[in-house]
């Protein structure tokens, strides 16, 4: 587990923002698929004719549940809620489901139903990577994190309705019932399910606090629980696993023998045998009645990341960073090597003659194992006896008697994505170029969320020169690739610094000078199922009751933070221009927060109208609804325009001239002709309509006008030039300013008539 910046607005955070961030998550067009290595594993047996189900967690954000027969599996519903990795998940009882996150969350589902999250729990600090839950006794969880917390959760009295109001939640709040790390209020918490409304879950009671199982001073990375419940382990960076009485959350034991990271923990029904694997590769079995290490077993070259037993415990499964899955007799300390991966191995789960097998990768394969009976695998043959220290397996690995696997094809694989490890945002900064894990090379347009070229696998870099723009554009956006896909972050106001013409848009039916804010319309475009659901629920103004946020109520809001500046260019509408249009078949998801209840993650597609300010910062809200930008950076770009040496025309103009950085060159042109003072006039020159000479000490804006008068049909051919550099009239102000005159001072343009032209 690396210390990497979330997708999204977490509480551990260390980035500081002033205002919350708005990200949205390009998916995949077979968004059935996870595009992320698989963390956690969990398998629900079917009691009926219904088909057994698989539920998978993975470092893309989401889980998802499939629909198992011999040959086939199928996903039958996507769980996203979570903003960041899903690092674990269990059962519990017979319709729960229970995920952690490095969001600092838990969440609970209703694994039955089409992906609506049921609750979200908050008490961690840090990234929450392990659960354990009582086969026996299903109302009990408990989670362990980074910040070396171990917390057992009653689920019946943590997700208890609220009775409180919303002002005496806000107290409770302030009073310091939230530990998330920031004033969240505990109760009517706004989970979003990918089906489901944002509404009141019965979330996190207020006032309940889980039990603390306090002594760790490191990171918790493994726990596990006897069918009973009143037996927990944990391990950790610590190198010892702890024994707790969950009930109390008391230590009753520390054991000793690791030398490195514990990564994985199994205990027996009865509670009295736990098995652990370890980064320092080797797998220990304990006797908590002895309270003592009673085996070692050296099975693996790397580090042990996953265990998987028997139901009698007489026979373990163990994978890891090694990439291999071995079978261990525990008694006669046989071992045998049954397969190997291509990616290092993160979780197993077996399910009746097979094993599931999770690893880095976004597939997940089902491996025939003789689960029902392991000794039968033994009559393979290449068994070999586990040593006692853990350099005996890499000696003979060095010795070049590495066991051969003796399964080399898996029954059953679950296909994923291909996940993004390399991309380039391109100058125009509307195309962002990426590399996914097979080497595929693609081309996104992400105010449209959609591939527009599949190069195949061809060189990144090649690519990226081939596709250079001399275009300077301001980064309006940034972009990670955590989630596997591409995770697009608009923070304001430097969200709104980007603007074209819409001619360069190839947008019809506006002006070809109109300038487009990028944000604006990416937000808009986003956002305009939403915009469209709230009309329909609300009517033609929002509702008096407050339910609604109403314009006034962003209005007043958005005043206290700060100066506004209003799009008076932009027309106060819904209305989406087709470069911001999103796909509705793979439409992107949504990462933000409001107000209240914290970061949520939903489909734009499913996002049904009811959510305000509690939901969406309130920056969004003004943009989308009173069209309405914050402050921005200075868009204009203040020059000099002198003749060049030698010239014999001259303009009607004096000092720093100042026009907006996305203007043309060839409107320069054109105003160089309007003000021009010929030696020779052309044609009776006018001077009607010209500007008047701008001093310096004014530096305001220069009207460049598009049209020409029938006059200047017979002007003569003007060149801008820079650095001595003849400039192309579709250069921008600020590229010539980025590419061409590299300096920090204020530009020189300079300006003459081409002879014979």
């Amino acid at each position: 587990m690396h210390r990497v910046g979330s997708a999204g607005n977490t509480a551990s955070s260390t980035r500081p923002r002033k205002e919350k961030r708005f990200t949205y998550v390009l998916n995949y067009a077979d968004d059935a698929k996870h595009c992320a290595g698989i963390n956690c594993l969990s398998l629900w047996k079917s009691t009926s004719d219904v088909s057994d189900y698989l539920f998978t967690g993975s470092r893309d954000g989401t889980l998802k549940r499939w629909a198992l027969d011999e040959s086939t599996a199928t996903c039958s519903a996507t769980f996203e809620s979570h903003v960041d990795w899903v690092n674990d998940a269990v059962l519990a009882g017979d319709n729960t489901l229970v995920s952690c996150s490095s969001d600092t969350t838990l969440k609970t589902w209703n694994c039955l139903s089409e992906g609506g999250c049921t609750g979200t729990l908050r008490h961690h600090s840090d990234y929450v990577t392990c659960l354990a839950t009582a086969e026996n006794n299903s109302n009990v969880v408990a989670s362990g994190g980074l910040g070396g917390e171990v917390f057992i959760w009653d689920l019946e009295a943590a997700l208890a309705p609220a009775s409180k109001s919303s002002d005496q939640m806000d107290d409770d709040c302030s009073n310091g019932i939230s530990t998330s790390g920031s004033s969240l209020p505990v109760s009517g918490l706004r989970s979003i399910g990918s089906s489901n409304s944002i509404s009141t879950h019965p979330s996190q009671s207020p006032g309940y606090v889980p039990t603390a199982a306090k002594g760790h001073k490191e990171s918790v990375y493994a726990l596990a629980m006897n069918g009973s419940g009143t037996i927990l382990v944990s391990g950790g960076t610590e190198k010892v696993v702890r024994v707790w009485d969950p009930r109390s959350g008391s230590k009753t034991m520390k054991l000793k023998g690791h030398t490195d990271n514990i990564r994985a923990l199994l205990l027996d029904s009865s509670g009295r045998f736990c098995l652990s694997g370890s980064s320092d590769s080797m797998i220990r079995l304990w006797d908590l009645g002895q309270q003592r290490c009673i085996h070692s077993y050296a099975v693996h070259t790397d580090s042990v990341w996953a265990l998987a037993s028997t139901p009698t415990f007489s026979h373990v499964y163990s994978g890891g960073r090694d990439m291999s899955l071995y079978l261990t007799d525990l008694s006669t300390r046989e071992s045998l090597l049954l397969c190997t991966e291509e990616h290092p191995v993160l979780q197993l789960a077996l399910h009746d003659d097979s094993i599931w097998i999770a690893t880095t990768d976004s597939s997940v394969h089902r491996w025939p194992i003789e689960g029902r009976n392991p000794q039968k695998a033994f009559q393979r043959g290449g068994t070999f006896l586990a040593g006692n220290l853990s350099f005996s397996r890499a000696r003979v690995s060095l010795e070049g008697s590495t066991p051969l696997p003796v399964i080399k094809e898996p029954k059953l694989t679950i296909r994923g994505n291909p996940g993004i490890v390399q991309h380039e945002i391109l100058n125009n900064r509307r195309h962002v170029l990426t590399k996914d894990s097979v080497g595929s090379v693609k081309l996104w347009e992400i105010t449209r969320g959609i591939v527009v070229e599949d190069y195949g696998k061809v060189s990144f870099e090649e690519k990226k020169e081939e596709l250079f723009e001399m275009v300077s554009i301001p980064p309006w956006f940034t972009i990670d690739t955590r989630l596997g896909s591409l995770s697009v972050h608009l923070d304001t106001p430097q969200c709104f610094s980007a603007e074209m013409y819409s001619v360069d848009l190839n947008i019809s039916g506006k002006p070809e000078d109109d300038k487009v804010n990028l944000g604006r319309e990416t937000l808009k475009g986003l956002l305009v199922h939403w915009l469209t659901k709230r009309r329909q629920k609300s009517g033609p103004q929002a509702s008096a009751n407050g339910d609604m946020l109403s314009a006034r109520d962003v209005a007043a809001r958005s005043l206290s933070h700060s100066r506004i500046e209003v799009d008076g260019n932009a027309e106060n509408d819904s209305s989406v221009y087709p470069p911001f249009e999103f796909s509705t078949v793979s439409p992107p998801s949504i990462i933000t927060e409001g107000s209240h209840g914290g970061p949520w993650r939903k489909k734009i597609t499913d996002l049904d109208g009811t959510e305000d300010e509690k939901d969406f910062p309130w920056w969004c809200l003004d943009c989308v609804l009173n069209n309405r930008l914050p402050p921005r950076e200075n868009t204009k770009c203040s020059f000099y325009l002198h003749p060049c040496e030698g010239a014999t025309v001259q303009i009607l103009t004096q000092g720093k001239l100042s026009a907006p950085r996305i203007l043309r060159i060839h409107k320069v042109v054109n105003y160089v002709i309007e003000k021009m003072v010929l030696e020779k006039p052309v044609d009776n020159v006018s001077t009607e309509g010209t500007f008047p000479p701008l001093p310096h000490s004014s530096a305001g804006d220069i009207p460049f006008r598009s049209g020409l008068k029938p006059w200047q049909k017979l002007r003569p051919s003007i060149e801008i030039l820079c650095n001595n550099q003849v400039l192309s009239p579709d250069m921008s102000l600020a590229t010539v300013r980025a590419y061409i005159w590299k300096k920090p001072e204020d530009l020189v343009l300079n300006y003459r008539v081409v002879q014979g032209k």
